[in-house]
């Protein structure tokens, strides 16, 4: 069996996949939390390793495909960099092939994520692509000619990273006024704090928002409406057939998408001289690095 698991800066997910007739579904699965933000990298790599083994339930493992939120170099062996994460420079491979007992494969989360909807989902015979993870931060992934774009050093897509404000909000990657400061899970909460005077997290304002609260619609509107302008930026630099958008924060669907796409439209020059691709959910929602991953390990057998 392959499982395939995904990090991000708040869980660990590890899901089992079966399928029959072109068809991909999630067998089983097991979410843990991420062990906190003073975590170290033998933490992060032992709750991968027993989120993997808790899917496994005694199984032998023939692979594992490992999704991460992180920098990984082209080779497919290190994190280099994960501004959510501790890894820094990482052996990540090797040192969960060892510690799990079976091969490994590495990737970036969101390029997992446009395997997982390249192979059964949104992008499935889509030539030219964006996709965007919204969970924590931002991931993205570009796809040309049906493939994901690696970039010289495997690091392209990186998105989130892209300053959108001149001085703006500091960043856990070191810079300031990144996209993803303004568009993500954090952002979400912070827009949220600030109008309530409470701490919520993601969750429970989506919660919030599904529910028809009037602060929770309209964080998730703020947040959307910035989706969209950096989504404009990379239509006007890439000109793809189609935009998917995943990650947690997508679960409550239109509540995000609608905003995105009005602050596509607005931001996105000569709209009525040209097709503005459409921008919809993956398939496989928060779930789709996961997938990813473990359709890359049994591709690797």
């Amino acid at each position: 069996m392959h499982v395939g698991v995904d990090v991000g800066g708040t869980k660990v997910l590890a899901v089992e996949l079966a399928g029959e007739g072109g068809a991909v579904v999630v067998a089983s699965s097991a979410q843990a939390p991420m062990p906190g933000r003073s975590a170290s990298e033998a933490d992060v790599e032992a709750a991968v390793a027993g989120a993997v083994l808790e899917v496994a339930a005694g199984r032998p493992l023939s692979g594992v495909g490992l999704s991460a939120a992180g920098l990984v170099d082209r080779s497919g062996a290190r994190v280099r960099f994960a501004a959510h994460l501790p890894w820094r420079d990482a052996p990540v491979r090797d040192r969960l092939a060892e510690r799990i007992g079976a091969p490994v494969v590495l990737d970036n989360d969101a390029n997992c994520a446009a395997h997982a909807e390249l192979v059964a989902g949104a992008l499935r015979g889509v030539s030219s692509a964006v996709l965007v993870t919204v969970g924590t931060g931002i991931g993205g992934a570009v796809v040309l000619d049906g493939r994901v774009l690696r970039g010289a050093n495997g690091m392209a897509g990186e998105f989130g990273h892209i300053q959108v404000v001149p001085d703006g909000l500091a960043c856990e990657c070191g810079l300031r006024g990144c996209w993803e400061q303004y568009c993500s899970g954090r952002a979400l909460e912070r827009v949220t704090r600030v109008a309530l005077g409470s701490h919520l997290d993601g969750p429970e304002v989506a919660d919030l928002a599904r529910n028809g609260h009037p602060v929770a619609q309209q964080a998730f509107a703020t947040v959307g409406t910035w989706l969209g302008v950096g989504i404009a930026g990379l239509v006007s630099a890439l000109d793809p057939e189609m935009v998917v958008v995943g990650g947690g924060v997508s679960v409550v669907g239109d509540l995000l998408l609608e905003p995105a796409r009005r602050g596509l439209l607005d931001a996105l020059q000569a709209t009525s001289h040209r097709k503005v691709p459409p921008l919809v959910a993956t398939r496989f929602g928060p779930e789709a690095g996961a997938v990813g991953a473990a359709l890359l390990s049994a591709a690797h057998s």
